[in-house]
């Protein structure tokens, strides 16, 4: 699964060298934010679309995958939270249309935008369910061409659309993304769906409604308040220095999503099922020191490569940042303890400990928030990885004590049971 994983990044990675450097040349520091914007949007839609239920069905899937009735009861419930997600996001999107423009691109230009969004929302949240269905399954190989699939199809139109109309071309094409994903999902993956969800049983009922709503209240502080707070960030930035030192630390994250992608399919594709069949302390210590003997150091081996080759990377990618060099140290540091701190964290989706991962939730975004707003005065756009780095220090820890106290809790009802 690693090396297929790998694979499929890498070829990514390559691709992506000459495709950000083509969007960032064109665009400029300032557009290259504003499209930072549309894709926290993108995310932000990606868990409210669904309600939020992708780990949830990645959990149940892993479970009940050889009971087909429990299956029809957990899919119908989607149906329902995905039906109703899409009406919700629509009505807000096209209603609220002029205000998100001035919220995510400081100007209300890109109205049209928004309201194209609100179209393809029904793809964001079907692609979303089948995707949850995809990694609970750990169809690997379906889920790497799929991936593959569907990102050299985007990269496709992207390029197309950036060389006609520029940002407005760049904005259009990520906002057809969705679309173009739940195609190459279903051509992909059709027969497989077809076997596990028998879609002319589907009811308006939702059976699953208690088991998914802490997963939709996890989602909604790991993904929606997440990409507020990124966007929050980036308005941060620009009312302190300018919008081009946005679009800078922009370019920075999206070098850092792009490698940490490695790992976010890892955890969806293995990690949570792993977990959620683990219920000793034993075991879970046991998968926890295989995960990070086989990830960790080839993780930490490949951030060593990043940052000696930074300026490379600057120069491929981001000729006209020289800027940006500084600030590598601080976002691969912090990505490399996050790393560490979110295999932990994890334990906390599989078994719905939805209080412990609120709470650290919510101390990793308002460390974040906190750190970056103060730093910036002193340190400048340098202040926000600074930040990225401290906030992950303090979440290590924290987790990891919270972990020790749920089986240490889980130790003693055995015991008295």
């Amino acid at each position: 699964m690693t090396s297929l994983n790998a694979a499929v990044i890498g070829i990514r990675l390559i691709i992506s060298l000459f495709v950000q450097r083509e969007i960032f040349e064109i665009v400029g520091k300032a557009g290259y934010a504003k499209i930072g914007s549309l894709r926290n949007l993108m995310q932000i839609l990606t868990s409210v679309t669904s309600f939020g239920v992708f780990n949830g069905i990645v959990k149940y899937v892993a479970e009940y995958k050889e009971d087909k009735p429990e299956l029809q009861k957990l899919f119908s419930t989607t149906f329902v939270f995905a039906t109703v997600g899409s009406i919700i996001s629509i009505v807000f999107l096209l209603w609220f249309a002029e205000p998100m423009s001035e919220h995510f691109f400081f100007t209300k230009d890109y109205t049209f935008v928004i309201k194209l969004v609100a179209l393809v929302v029904p793809c964001i949240a079907i692609q979303r369910v089948f995707n949850g269905v995809v990694n609970g399954l750990s169809k690997y190989k379906h889920f790497a061409k799929i991936e593959m699939g569907a990102y050299l199809l985007s990269v496709g139109l992207t390029l197309y659309m950036l060389y006609i109309d520029q940002l407005d071309g760049v904005l259009i094409a990520i906002a057809l993304t969705p679309a173009i994903q739940l195609s190459v999902m279903i051509v992909f993956f059709v027969k497989v769906l077809r076997e596990y969800v028998q879609f002319s049983k589907l009811k308006f009922k939702v059976p699953y409604v208690r088991n998914l709503m802490a997963f939709a209240l996890m989602s909604f502080f790991s993904t929606v308040l997440l990409n507020q707070l990124e966007i929050e960030i980036r308005r941060i930035i620009t009312l302190k220095i300018t919008e081009d030192a946005a679009g800078v630390w922009t370019g920075l994250t999206y070098v850092s999503k792009n490698y940490m992608v490695f790992s976010n399919a890892l955890f969806t594709l293995y990690v949570i099922p792993a977990f959620a069949s683990i219920h000793t302390a034993g075991g879970f210590k046991k998968e926890v020191k295989n995960i990070y003997k086989t990830l960790l150091p080839l993780f930490g081996l490949g951030m060593l490569l990043v940052y000696f080759g930074r300026h490379i990377i600057i120069y491929m990618i981001y000729p006209d940042a020289p800027e940006m060099a500084p600030l590598f140290k601080w976002q691969l540091l912090g990505d490399f303890v996050r790393l560490a701190s979110l295999i932990l964290a994890h334990q906390f989706i599989a078994k719905k400990l939805v209080g412990y991962f609120i709470a650290t939730e919510l101390l990793s975004l308002g460390l974040f928030f906190g750190l970056s707003y103060y730093l910036v005065d002193d340190y400048g756009i340098e202040g926000v990885p600074m930040a990225h780095f401290l906030r992950f220090i303090i979440y290590f820890v924290v987790v990891f004590f919270l972990v020790l106290r749920y089986f240490k809790l889980q130790d003693r009802k055995q015991n008295t049971a």
